[in-house]
Formats: C-alpha cells, sequence, structure tokens
C-alpha cells in the first residue's frame, strides 16, 4: 500500500486563521500539533518515510516540509495548479505508475481529517490493501450519520464483501446525490446508508483504466504524464471536475466496493465542530478570557490579549491580530462567505 497525503485547499471556512500561507491542516490545533502532523504520526506507525507520499502545491509542500523534516522529497507529488479532485486523484495514480507502483494498491489520506484511534484508521488500510490486490473495483469509505449533512452525497450498502479486524467493506448498492434530499430521508435511519467520506483506494493502473472509460479527457493527460511527458501543459489539459464525474457512474453500475469507516472521523469544516472537539476532549482551556452571565462561548487568540465576555452565549470570537471574527457557533459555515468579500476588494494581506 502507498499512502499518499493529500492537501491543497485553503479552509476558508475556518478564516482568519486559516490563510494561504498557513491553510488550517497545518495549524497547530489539536495540543500543539496540526491536523497535517497527526495524520503524518498516524501513518509512521506502520509505514516508513520512504512509503508515505504527499501530494500537493508548491507553497503547501514548503509548509509540509518545514513542520514535518522527515518527509523525502522525492515523494512529493507538486501539482502545477489547482483542477479540482478528479484530476488530482489521477495525477496521484499518474506519479505512481512513473515511479514504477502501478500495480500496488494506494489511498489517499485527506490532511484535513482527524482519524482516532490511529490504529483502527491503520488495520483499515491493511484491509483496503488485501482487496486493492484481489479487485479493480473502485474502494472508497463512508461512515453512518446520525442526521442529514448537506453539502455532501451518500452511498447504499449492498452485500457484505469482508469483515476482518473490525473493518467491514461492502458493496454499493446505490449512489445517492446530495440534491435527492427525500431519499436521503427515506434510508436516514436504517443501517444501509452512509455518508461518502473519501478514502479512495485502488491500483493506480486500475484508476487510470476506470478513467479511460468514464472520462478520456482526463485519462490520456495522465497517461502522458506517467509516461513521462511535460506535466504543466498536460495537466492544464485535463477538464476541471470532481472525482464525482465517474465515481457516480461507478458507483451506478456496481464497480466500487465502500468500507464503513471503523474510527471516529472528525471533520474540522468550521470553527464550530473544531469547537465542539476541543471542548469534548478538555483541550479548551482559554487564558485571560472572562465570560459573566453567558455560556458555551469558544474564543482562540494568537496573543496575551485580555477578552471579557457579557450576557453572550454560544459565540465563536477568533483574534488573529489583524483579522477578528465574532459569530454565533451555529453560523460559523457562513465564513466563507468573509473571504470571498476579501478577494472581491483584492484584501491579499488577509487572505
Amino acid at each position: 500500500m502507498k499512502p499518499v497525503i493529500i492537501c491543497g485547499g485553503i479552509g476558508s471556512k475556518m478564516w482568519p486563521m486559516s490563510r494561504s500561507t498557513m491553510p488550517k491542516h497545518f495549524l497547530p490545533l489539536v495540543n500543539g500539533k496540526s491536523l497535517f502532523q497527526l495524520n503524518w504520526e498516524a501513518l509512521r506507525k506502520r509505514f516508513s518515510p520512504e512509503e508515505i507520499f504527499l501530494q500537493t502545491n508548491e507553497v503547501q509542500a514548503k509548509i509540509a516540509k518545514d513542520l514535518v523534516s522527515e518527509i523525502v522529497e522525492e515523494n512529493i507529488f507538486v501539482e502545477p495548479e489547482m483542477r479540482n479532485q478528479g484530476p488530482a486523484t489521477g495525477f496521484a495514480a499518474a506519479q505512481l505508475i512513473k515511479r514504477g507502483f502501478g500495480d500496488e494498491p494506494f489511498i489517499l489520506v485527506q490532511a484535513d481529517v482527524l482519524r482516532e484511534p490511529d490504529e483502527k484508521f491503520l488495520d483499515m488500510i491493511g484491509e483496503q490493501e488485501k482487496l486493492g490486490k484481489s479487485t479493480d473495483k473502485y474502494i472508497t469509505g463512508g461512515f453512518m450519520p446520525q442526521s442529514i449533512v448537506r453539502g455532501v452525497d451518500y452511498l447504499v450498502k449492498g452485500n457484505l464483501v469482508s469483515e476482518n479486524n473490525g473493518v467491514k467493506i461492502f458493496e454499493v448498492a446505490d449512489y445517492i446525490d446530495r440534491s435527492e434530499e427525500e431519499k436521503i430521508k427515506e434510508y436516514l435511519g436504517t443501517d444501509k446508508l452512509l455518508l461518502h467520506a473519501n478514502h479512495t483506494s485502488m491500483t493506480s493502473n486500475n484508476l487510470l483504466k476506470m478513467y479511460q472509460k468514464y472520462k478520456p479527457e482526463w485519462y490520456e493527460p495522465l497517461v502522458a504524464i506517467a509516461n513521462n511527458g511535460e506535466v504543466v501543459s498536460e495537466y492544464a489539459k485535463m477538464p476541471k471536475a470532481g472525482i464525482e464525474e465517474v465515481t457516480k457512474l461507478v458507483y451506478k453500475s456496481g464497480e466500487a466496493l465502500v468500507v464503513e469507516l471503523p474510527f471516529n472521523w472528525v471533520d474540522f469544516g468550521t470553527w464550530e465542530s473544531v469547537a465542539n472537539y476541543m471542548k469534548e476532549k478538555g483541550m479548551y482551556k482559554p487564558e485571560d478570557v472572562l465570560e459573566i452571565d453567558g455560556q458555551d462561548n469558544f474564543v482562540y487568540k494568537k496573543d496575551k490579549k485580555y477578552v471579557a465576555l457579557i450576557g453572550v452565549e454560544n459565540l465563536v470570537v477568533i483574534d488573529t491580530g489583524d483579522g477578528l471574527l465574532i459569530t454565533k457557533k451555529d453560523q460559523t459555515g457562513k465564513v466563507g462567505m468573509v473571504v470571498d468579500k476579501l478577494k472581491e476588494e483584492n484584501r491579499v494581506e488577509l487572505l
């Protein structure tokens, strides 16, 4: 198995701390460590630095190297530009083929997600590796949702394919687009519905065969890259799109498997999710923060500024010195709108 840690986004919903020069997965949010560092440390329990790959852009590659000095330089795949998840996934496969690993399974590990405990995550990787060597089916991951989560797609579990080390792998019986809310409600509360949570795995050669069948406009440039073609020009030929352009067809055709994630999947997508996690784990111990006649507020600041909150509750206050965010917790999903406005105003110093 070849783990490929993939990161490239900024995490605009976690402004003002998350910036292009220091995206959220590099912020020291968990006991002084970043999500990137924690994912690296988890993989290092089973893999050597030479076996772990990183795919990102040029700026974030430098940040990653500064945080984790043992990253092998030759194992960094630098995307020439952002063209969304479909081309990016194919690029990882093409780079692995170029290095002679075309018939070995790989797994994409998103850097902005926390997986607990590490051991169950690694057990899952082991089971995916076995399966990736014996099938040409696309393997992904999902977990059973407690309520509707908007903005993501869903999968319906089919027959159980295998169950080892607490890891259950199923055929994909159906794919439900995020827009099909009534259909999602039909399955919600049953043991059949899984929220799609990535963790793509298969051999690189099989991934490109899948692209050849369903997305030839991605396949041809990727084959050229795998055969030492000019990366920048070939990568630019691929239309921008999510991998769903391919996988939704694969799910519908019965050519996919889904792992029911055996670990706790923590997505730090908003400041509300960070606040909830830190308080649940007892990590939230703010200094010089006073609350009077208020409760359940969350303050995160980079300096020693004294903060007093009076008569307010469920607020998120993030102070970076050059930026100050104050919002209700349940409104933190709108923080990306602030970043959009800053872009309109060309406030590059705040991005």
